[in-house]
Formats: C-alpha cells, structure tokens, sequence
C-alpha cells in the first residue's frame, strides 16, 4: 500500500448557490469532518460539505507522529460504526469501538517508519479519511528464534530467543510474547525466563514446569511490531511466529560411575553403551547434570584451541551432538577406545566407538535431555551455555521472568 497524502480540505461555506441547487434537487448532504488533535485550523480533515457537521479526531498526526502508541479516534456526537486503520504495508490495525460509540482504539501499537489511513464511518452513514505517518526508528531490534519453525524436538527443547540488541523493557517485551499449545483447555503450565547467552546477548527462553508431553504443538507470537526495547536497543519493526512439535520421550543418562551411556525410550532403557566421558579433576571433566541436545552437526573439525584447551586436539570428528556452546558433545572417539567403560579419559566429551555413536546420532532427536550423573564432573553449565535451564527449580525459573519480579533491567 504506498503512502496516501492527507485528504483535501474543502471549506465549508454560506448559504449560497450549492445550497439553493440541493434544495432545489431535493436532497441533503452530511457532513464529517475528520481532524487531529491539537492540529491547526489548515489540518482539519476531509470536510465532505453540507449543513451538518460532525467532528472526529485521531491522536496521531503528521508526517512524524511517535510511533508506539495505540490508534485513537473519537466521535465529537453521535456513534461510530466502523472504523479502519491501514497501513502501506498492506496490514491494519484492528481496534474495537467502545460501549459510548464515541471511541475507537486500536488493539495495537502504531510501527515507526509506517504511514497509516484512518477510515471512519458513523451511525448516519458519513465516511472521511485522515493519514498520519510514524517517525522512522533510530534503531532497530531483532532476534533469532529456535527451535526451527514446523520442526519436532524432544521433550526437554525450551523455546528461546536471542536479541541481536539489549532488551530493557523486559516487562512489555514478554507482555507480547504468546504461547499457545494443543492439549486441551488446561493448555501446559511454562515461564518465561531472561537470562544471558553464551554469546553475552539478552536471551528470553519458555520452559514448561515439566518436560513437554509427547505429541504437544506448540506455537509462539511475538507480537513486537511497534515494540521499543529501551535504551540501546532500538524499536522492533515486525512480528515473528514459530511452531514445533513434541516428539518421542526420551533421555539419554551418562553415568561417570560406571561409565555407560543409556538411552530410555518412555522410561524404558532400550540400549547401554560403554563410553569415556571427561577428564575428572579439571577443565577437561565434563558438565554434570541435565543438558540438552543443541544439534545434531555431523562430521565436524574439533580444534581445543577454541574452547581454551591449548594444543591438546586438531581433528575431523564424526557423528558429532551439540550439547553446549563451550563446546561439550557426544560423538565418536575411535582413539579413546581402550578407555571405553573403564576410565573416563576425554577432554570434556562423551566419547562412544564409531558404530554406537551412529547408532544414538540416528534415536537421538534435539531437544532431548541428557542427564550426565555420578562423580568426576565440573558442577552444572551455566544456564545460558546451551539449555541448562532445567538445572533450575521451577521456583527460580519463574523468578526470571520480568512479569514475576525477575529479569535485569527491567
């Protein structure tokens, strides 16, 4: 939709000759006189003529309204009937016109950069326009969602969104997060938590208080369009959506004691595997307690300099899963054989021989959780090192969301 100039003026005139011509004809025209609040008299609207005049205002106008806001258009008498708010994106903001019939507001905020029509229809039939554009962001924000849209996770996957700038109104960007999911009206019982990422950018990830039920859709709107993320962070411009599936239930246990990898399918072990997990006493050990499976990445170089290991090994590394940014996996270790259910001897993997590390590479989904247990590790990865969210209680999730009191920065 391109951008519409605002509509002519036409005066409003004495009884004169178009007067003595419509009584002539028989016929009378209706007036309604669309104006902005505080606008100067040569602003007025569109004036259709007539001996009756009714008069609407909109509380954003110009070329440079703020943008924001909600949309507001009030009837100075009478009822409005209809009123539309397009936008030259080919979208509208839609609103509701209260029990008075005098108001109509918009249900959402006006975008920066956007020119909007205001269309407006009272109880007698009389329309008028009136345009107004939002001043351009300085500005803008955006973020990366997972897991990926139409995909199917396992039961541990949260939802998570990275910000590409900081979020400081934390509490109205979660305000406009929406999550729906299919089992019922009972609906499943989650929060929202902000946390840091690996990266060091502001992260807000959704987490149910148990792990999801197999089967569960799951959608997300994140309505941010004309959203302002505060100081340093600049405007949203646009709404995102994703949806994804709940696979099978499963989990996969390494037990550092007996130095074994299981995987349980609906709490029911299928297959144990010997395995040598990290290195005990130092940055080599592995992260204890409940990770979960980033992505599955395949053959992949793995070089120890770049997660601060020194020269210890440069090497092509098949059926390669992502359990943490910092670099912890379960893969295929062909060399480590000899430690395989005697010693844990890695540098911070889960290593498995070449054909049952194929094998889990093929059960595993993402999004399943894996529950590394017994002695030896180095305590539990920080929250925002991969998914360690389920580290936490449900009580000190809930405390990160904005809405319950938590969050930085609000």
């Amino acid at each position: 939709m391109s951008r519409t100039r605002p509509s002519r003026i036409r005066r409003h005139t004495p009884l004169g000759r178009r007067a003595r011509a419509a009584a002539y004809l028989g016929t009378a025209t209706l007036t309604l006189t669309l104006t902005a609040c505080g606008s100067a008299a040569g602003d007025a609207g569109a004036d259709l003529g007539g001996a009756e005049n009714a008069t609407i205002s909109v509380n954003l106008k110009g070329e440079r309204a703020k943008p924001g806001e909600r949309v507001e258009v009030k009837l100075a008498a009478g009822r409005l009937a209809d009123v539309r708010v397009g936008d030259d994106k080919d979208g509208e903001l839609t609103g509701r016109i209260a029990k008075s019939g005098r108001t109509w507001t918009s249900d959402r905020v006006a975008s920066p950069g956007t020119a909007y029509t205001v269309t407006a229809k009272d109880d007698r039939g009389r329309t008028a326009k009136r345009t107004f554009a939002t001043e351009a962001a300085g500005r803008v924000n955006k973020l990366t969602l997972a897991p990926g849209n139409r995909t199917t996770v396992g039961v541990a996957q949260p939802l998570s969104i990275v910000f590409d700038n900081p979020v400081k109104n934390k509490k109205d960007v979660e305000r406009h997060l929406k999550v729906t999911t299919s089992n019922g009206t009972e609906g499943t019982e989650g929060s929202w938590g902000w946390i840091t990422d690996y990266s060091g950018k502001d992260r807000v990830d959704w987490r149910p208080k148990e792990y999801w039920k197999p089967g569960t859709e799951v959608k997300l709107a994140a309505d941010l369009d004309g959203v302002n993320s505060g100081t340093g962070g600049g405007w949203f411009v646009r709404d995102y959506d994703t949806s994804f599936t709940i696979g099978r239930s499963q989990q996969v246990t390494v037990d550092l004691d007996s130095k074994r990898l299981t995987l349980a399918q609906d709490g029911k072990a299928v297959r144990s595997v010997p395995m040598s997990a990290g290195t005990p006493g130092g940055d080599k050990a592995s992260w204890g307690g409940v990770n979960v499976l980033m992505a599955k990445e395949g053959t992949i170089r793995m070089n120890s300099e770049t997660v601060g290991l020194g020269d210890a090994y440069d090497k092509m590394v098949d059926h390669s899963m992502r359990l943490t940014w910092s670099g912890m996996y379960a893969h295929a270790a062909p060399w480590n054989a000899s430690y395989f259910g005697n010693t844990n001897h890695s540098s911070g993997c889960v290593g498995m021989s070449d054909g049952d590390a194929g094998w889990l590479y093929a059960a595993a989904q993402v999004g399943d959780p894996f529950v590394t247990k017994g002695s030896g590790h180095k305590g539990t990865a920080d929250v925002g090192n991969g998914y360690g969210l389920w580290n936490l209680s449900w009580d000190e999730w809930q405390a990160k969301s904005a809405l319950h009191g938590g969050g930085e920065s609000q």
